[in-house]
């Protein structure tokens, strides 16, 4: 429970609210900045680094640090108070690589004919090192939101790309601008062994060529310019080069390569280009690093592990139990009485082989923390809302809690140079938390509030009973079609309301629009999903210089959906829709 004191404006009759296809009529309400950034956290468990913790203490902030952390601490006249009542609070998480809140661009250079395939331009060839990704970080993406809402408070973010897509930066997931985001600017050089579409290189084996070729060329400019720097007469002028330029800081050992290695080939290519070349390496979206483990323990590369895992193996359920679950079994063991044929025992070598390769990716954590190896996790290729089951099937197979939380905040923090800022939950460190309602790596915990930087973030826990809208049972297996128009109506205080909204496919996902109710103009959809019978999408409405952001969750079913549409703390109320024939 958040106590605290805000301000309201009535402006003078009602704001149309309009949320998904409904009018929902409420004040239009000016919140002002609040008049304190001191908080103090109550009751809550707090663990402040892995192996630790301190039983119902109190966690004070102002100005964006942790002023104190234990037991009788005297909470300030001003301090907005969080009553956390045996929560748990923890260091903000942080992410070694990810693409959170940048900016995708369009693929149209990829598809301009090239006239010398062999000697293109260093754009079209994928070589752009000196690109700087605060020019593509978007502060209000919804994938801040999505990692943020997960416990992630840090992350270090790379450009689009391939071979030299750019530079990197450690960003805060909070801000309202790419300046105010951006922590530690370029950070890292970003790298991949991904060639160019149709230009030289296009093959790994020639992006590994001309990866060599680039840096010595900028090890020979950089000699030359440091000679002419020391003695200008009689020798040329060297040129600028702003791509062979953006290698110096690595030269010189101030920044690392950050270099993307999911693969098993490509981590080994990785480590031989660093053995030659010299340069600082950090190895991240490990997926495949268990057997080159011992090679990378006596190359010193840091590591970030992927939190992307493959899906688990799927087991035969026994659904009708009873009488048929035994008549199951027996007509099971009659089938294993039979003689196995060569398609059988081919198609049970090929189940046991998948399942030893997904039982590799998810031990990897833990093999490489028994073999003493320090490692962070990247988010790079990973979606936002399978991490926290994805660290929980790590742990079950041997990953320690405290091992998963280490590489989440301390070991991270250690990797990136931010020690001195963040991981631990102390006196003088940034206010970056994650509070949640059981323990975090608690099946049924979830997240309540987050802060960034001392800007305190509350998250809504959906009501597990819904009103008349209430979703069915979702099924991932289920098969549906939302394509085509549907007709909506969404039950609100003031009554029912109609709407429109339009589904078409783009590529292997969805896109829309939605209208009707009393919206001047069609809206855009965005994070259209569908798995299995679950659908979501989310749009944002502006009024008197107010952005409102919608989110629709619901479960298909035929030719009609059930669910809810949420705006954030102003609540959720339940929508339904039908499918309109097609003309």
């Amino acid at each position: 429970m958040v106590e605290r004191r805000f301000i309201q404006r009535i402006t003078g009759g009602v704001l149309a609210l309009l949320v998904c296809s409904f009018s929902l009529f409420a004040q239009d309400e000016k919140e002002l900045k609040p008049v304190t950034r001191t908080y103090a956290i109550t009751n809550v468990n707090v663990v402040p680094t892995p192996g630790k913790k301190i039983d119902m203490a109190t966690i004070l902030i102002k100005d964006g640090l942790i002023t104190a952390v234990g037991k009788g601490i005297a909470i300030p006249a001003d301090a907005i108070v969080i009553k956390a009542d045996s929560m748990y609070v923890y260091a903000g998480f942080i992410d070694g690589l990810s693409r959170v809140g940048v900016t995708k661009p369009k693929e149209e250079i990829s598809r301009e004919r090239v006239k010398d395939p062999g000697n293109p331009a260093p754009e079209r060839a994928g070589i752009t090192p000196q690109n700087d990704v605060r020019g593509s970080l978007n502060a209000s993406d919804k994938s801040i939101e999505d990692l943020r809402n997960i416990g992630f408070t840090v992350a270090q973010v790379v450009p689009y790309g391939n071979l030299l897509p750019g530079q990197g930066s450690i960003v805060l997931l909070s801000g309202k601008s790419a300046d105010q985001m951006v922590l530690v600017s370029n950070s890292s050089l970003y790298s991949e062994l991904s060639g160019a579409n149709g230009v030289y290189p296009n093959t790994t084996m020639a992006v590994i060529a001309k990866w060599r070729e680039l840096y010595r060329q900028a090890s020979q400019a950089k000699s030359y310019q440091s000679l002419y720097a020391s003695n200008r007469v009689g020798l040329e002028r060297p040129g600028s080069d702003r791509v062979l330029e953006a290698f110096y800081p690595v030269i010189d050992q101030r920044i690392p390569v950050l270099f993307k290695s999911e693969k098993m080939l490509d981590a080994h290519r990785i480590l031989t280009l660093k053995s030659d070349l010299g340069f600082s390496l950090v190895m991240a979206d490990v997926k495949e690093g268990w057997p080159v483990l011992s090679k990378i323990k006596v190359s010193g590369a840091k590591v970030f592990l992927s939190l992307d895992l493959p899906e688990e193996a799927k087991k035969d359920d026994k659904k009708s139990g009873g009488k048929s679950d035994k008549k199951a079994d027996s007509t099971k063991a009659k089938e294993v009485a039979k003689p196995k044929t060569a398609a059988d025992l081919e198609r049970d070598a090929l189940e046991k082989r998948k399942s030893e390769a997904i039982a590799n990716y998810t031990t990897q954590a833990s093999v490489f923390n028994k073999a003493g190896v320090s490692f962070g996790f990247s988010s790079l290729s990973a979606k936002p809302k399978d991490i926290p089951a994805n660290l929980r099937r790590m742990i079950a197979a041997g990953l320690s809690e405290d091992a998963a939380l280490a590489a989440l905040t301390t070991t991270p923090a250690q990797l990136l140079g931010l020690s001195d800022r963040m991981g631990t939950v102390e006196n003088g460190k940034m206010a970056n938390l994650v509070i949640s309602d059981k323990s975090y790596f608690n099946e049924k915990a979830k997240v309540r509030y987050v802060f960034v930087d001392g800007v305190m973030y509350k998250l809504e826990v959906k009501e597990e009973n819904l009103h008349a809208g209430q979703a069915g049972k979702a099924d991932p297996n289920a098969k549906v079609e939302i394509e085509g128009s549907w007709s909506t109506v969404t039950q609100t205080p003031q009554g029912s309301n109609d709407g429109k909204v339009t589904f078409k496919k783009d590529g292997s996902g969805y896109k829309g629009t939605i209208s009707g109710g009393r919206m001047p103009a069609p809206a855009d959809l965005t994070s259209v999903t569908l798995e299995g019978n679950k659908l979501s999408y989310s749009y944002s409405l502006s009024f008197g210089g107010n952005s409102i952001k919608v989110d629709v969750e619901a479960t298909v079913e035929g030719d009609s959906f059930k669910g809810n549409a949420s705006i954030g703390l102003r609540g959720s109320f339940s929508i339904e829709g039908t499918k309109n024939p097609k003309n």
